[in-house]
């Protein structure tokens, strides 16, 4: 069996069931940020007495629920007493496959870029590595030292170093690959909070009371600092997951502060949730994400067409195709080399096929520059050129 379609199948598997784990352990996340937000003081003296610090009623599927959050621990430990993990662990799991699948195997074709200084597989895929690690290692030691002081001050030193990784970045991978080592950074620093400070630090309250011993709270305050920033960190990850699809952001002059902008607009919108949580209606912070967004798109619009009339010294579409098949359809046709299939099922093996997607061609190839992916197949400049002139001359 061919490799490259064993490979999109492996790439196929990992994405579905790193969507699925993705969606159990976000949901998770956001439901108990969305609980303890809206948490009111229990008016019933008996939960008081308990130690219940805060309840809530819910209705849903017909059935109805009432949460109960201690100040800290219950007077014993239930029989049973469930675990939110693993839904972090195999979202990073599948999602470190499916890295390695589409761009460590692939980092020819997905990592570099002739503009880059990076010109090495091996080196792109260890500065892919060490993104990941050194990202955690840094957010950890900023946790240690910020812990407790102002979550502001800890958002301002961080988000200028996720901005500076993006920078760096930006120097030596293909934007595509920037953007998403970014997400895997941070996605990285999630999962790792869970496995080296959540849980171990509900283990060790779970252990000091089977001990008979009162938990010592500081592992509840260090786990609700990793908690709350997970919640902000998971739409920036969600941004980053989908960026691959949108050639115009991660392509466009620098890159990196388009990421950076983009990002920012994801948190201040979801600390507009999190205050609407708890009651309080902000709208300052979705407007200023929304005409950030707005803003960023607007920067980054590519130059409108200018038609122009054919003339006589207008490319011809014998000359486009001759291009097109050196460049383009060893992944864009019926029998591609390159790929198992022709991606989005775009075929440019034949003259009707290529006037029908010209604007998508001109768009990719000459206003993104986003095809050939990589420039694997090495178009020129003035490859590009030509396109252009055959397109705005009216593609005849």
């Amino acid at each position: 069996m061919d490799s490259a379609y064993l490979l999109e199948c492996a790439s196929l598997l990992l994405r579905w069931l790193h969507l699925i784990v993705g969606i159990a352990w976000i949901g998770a996340s956001f439901y108990f940020i969305w609980l303890d937000n809206s948490l009111k003081p229990p008016a019933d003296p008996a939960l008081r007495a308990k130690g219940v610090g805060g309840e809530l009623w819910a209705v849903h599927g017909g059935g109805f629920y009432n949460p109960q959050k201690y100040l800290g621990a219950p007077p014993a430990l239930p029989d049973e007493l469930h675990w939110f993990k693993w839904e972090a662990y195999s979202t990073w799991l599948t999602g470190f496959l499916l890295l390695g699948t589409l761009y460590y195997l692939q980092a020819g074709s997905y990592m570099l870029d002739a503009g880059k200084l990076l010109q090495s597989p091996q080196a792109a895929v260890l500065t892919g590595l060490a993104t990941l690690g050194g990202g955690w290692l840094v957010y950890d030691l900023l946790c240690r030292w910020l812990f407790g002081r102002s979550q502001l001050l800890f958002g301002v030193i961080y988000g200028g170093f996720v901005l500076t990784v993006a920078w760096g970045l930006d120097q030596l991978l293909a934007g595509r690959a920037m953007f998403l080592h970014i997400g895997a950074m941070l996605g990285t620093t999630m999962a790792a909070n869970v496995f080296f400070w959540i849980i171990p630090g509900q283990k060790q309250m779970v252990a000091a009371m089977q001990r008979g011993e009162a938990p010592d709270p500081i592992h509840g305050l260090r786990g609700k600092q990793r908690s709350v920033h997970n919640n902000y960190l998971t739409l920036p990850v969600l941004f980053a997951m989908i960026s691959n699809h949108y050639a115009f952001t991660y392509n466009a002059p620098h890159a990196w502060l388009v990421l950076g902008g983009i990002l920012l607009a994801a948190v201040l919108i979801r600390h507009f949730f999190n205050l609407r949580h708890k009651g309080k209606l902000a709208w300052r912070y979705p407007l200023a994400g929304g005409a950030l967004l707005l803003a960023v798109l607007w920067w980054i619009a590519p130059a409108a067409p200018q038609a122009s009339a054919a003339t006589a010294t207008a490319p011809t579409l014998a000359q486009v195709h001759t291009v097109l098949q050196a460049r383009c359809t060893a992944c864009h046709s019926a029998a591609p080399t390159l790929m198992p299939s022709a991606p989005a099922g775009l075929l440019l093996d034949n003259d009707a096929a290529i006037l029908a997607a010209a604007p998508r061609i001109y768009q990719q190839v000459v206003q993104l520059k986003a095809m050939p992916l990589g420039n694997i197949t090495h178009m020129t400049d003035a490859e590009r050129a030509l396109i252009a002139q055959w397109y705005l001359a009216g593609a005849p």
